[in-house]
């Protein structure tokens, strides 16, 4: 009997060309399969429709130009932003958080804090570091509620004036967990600081809307909302993207050019040196068409519903360990003590199952767990109930295995 019997899953494994019968994907966290509605935009695009964009004067420059400014429109009413111009094409929310340190984070100075959290991924914990040994600002980490929630109640007691940015993920991607983004903005602007979300694991999973959170920057990858990769997207607030310098000089990002003076374009073509990656801001706006015809409601009422019968399954097994909230996000991540999660997960990929194990660029939060690595199982709009069972009956091997 299958552990989700009482659920009503979505039926979308079809759409995705790449994924066989009996392969049970369960490494969505990392990077999202891509449906045939994103392939076809792409070979589309390559195939039949393929120019430069914003140079050309002959049509069909003109035409591309027009979709890749349709899909700047289509990222922005995705995450409920005012403007189209808010929004800046990025290769992902690590670049992104990479622009917003080198531009914005220009005017940080000694004595000037910035505030993370324990769970955070690489990508929201490096840069800034490199910011502070350049600019002598200092870093404060806030710790995780006992079911591994980022405590906002500890950031609460932690914000003084001194804080100039508030940077956290949106959801884990170790955990799963999700941040109550606008409580986390206003406590930052209670202190005079902005807050940057990683959006990365929410985009694909949570409706999110920038002006409700009012957040002042949001970053997400498209590789992992079922697009293609090497494309992502910075949203900030106007105002704040206005008063920030560029950072890649080149074409496109310029106003006019002479030896004596550069002037710069306004935003978000100040931020966007250099052709730009066309087709995969049409696949990005293809991606996100896919994802709304589901519905994201949906989408995560199915994940709920994957995360809940995979937790279940996993608590009966004797001796292995669960991290992260009951309510976690699409998101399952666990330990067997005395097997290294590379263990399982080669043993798991001889049952045709994929998941991640490693840190998850996430060592700080490996730390704090007590484990040097993880077992993590991430579900998509193309899993089932099967992939939940498959998962159970290959780590019951496992445990056979390893006595």
């Amino acid at each position: 009997m299958s552990v989700m019997e009482d659920t009503r899953p979505l039926d979308t494994v079809a759409d995705f060309p790449a994924i066989p019968d009996g392969w049970a994907y369960l490494d969505t966290a990392a990077t999202a399969q891509k449906p045939r509605p994103v392939i076809d935009a792409i070979t589309r695009a390559y195939a039949e429709t393929y120019a430069t964009v914003h140079r050309g004067v002959y049509a069909r420059s003109a035409d591309m130009t027009v979709a890749y400014e349709a899909a700047r429109r289509r990222v922005a009413g995705f995450i409920g932003a005012a403007s189209p111009d808010e929004v800046v094409f990025v290769r992902g929310a690590t670049e992104g958080i990479n622009l917003v340190a080198q531009t914005w984070g220009q005017s940080l100075k000694p004595g000037d804090r910035i505030l993370l959290s324990m769970l955070e991924h690489h990508s929201n914990i490096v840069p800034w570091q490199l910011l502070a040994e350049r600019t002598g600002a200092a870093i404060d980490v806030a710790p995780l509620t006992a079911d591994g929630r980022i405590d906002l109640d500890a950031v609460e007691a932690m914000l003084t004036p001194a804080h100039r940015l508030v940077s956290l993920a949106h959801v884990s991607n170790v955990l799963g967990s999700i941040l109550d983004g606008r409580r986390a903005a206003d406590l930052a602007h209670r202190v005079g600081a902005k807050l940057l979300l990683d959006g990365c694991q929410a985009v694909p999973r949570v409706r999110v809307d920038v002006a409700a959170l009012d957040c002042d920057f949001y970053v997400f990858s498209g590789h992992k909302l079922y697009g293609p990769t090497g494309i992502g997207a910075l949203w900030a607030k106007a105002e704040i993207l206005d008063a920030m310098p560029p950072w890649h000089g080149g074409g496109a990002m310029i106003d006019r050019v002479s030896f004596e003076r550069t002037t710069y374009a306004p935003p978000p073509a100040r931020f966007e040196a250099g052709t730009p990656h066309i087709v995969g801001a049409l696949g990005l706006a293809a991606a996100i068409d896919y994802v709304e015809d589901i519905g994201l409601d949906a989408i995560h009422a199915h994940e709920t519903a994957l995360v809940r019968a995979a937790r279940a399954g996993l608590a009966g097994i004797d001796g292995l360990t669960l991290f992260g909230p009951e309510d976690s996000a699409g998101i399952v991540s666990f330990a067997i003590p005395g097997v290294h999660p590379h263990d399982i997960g080669t043993i798991l990929d001889e049952e045709r199952i994929a998941i991640r194990a490693g840190h998850h660029c996430a060592q700080p939060l490996m730390e704090h767990l007590g484990v040097p690595a993880t077992a993590r199982a991430s579900f998509g709009v193309y899993n089932r109930a099967a992939d939940v069972d498959a998962l159970i009956r290959g780590l019951l091997r496992v445990m056979r295995i390893f006595g």
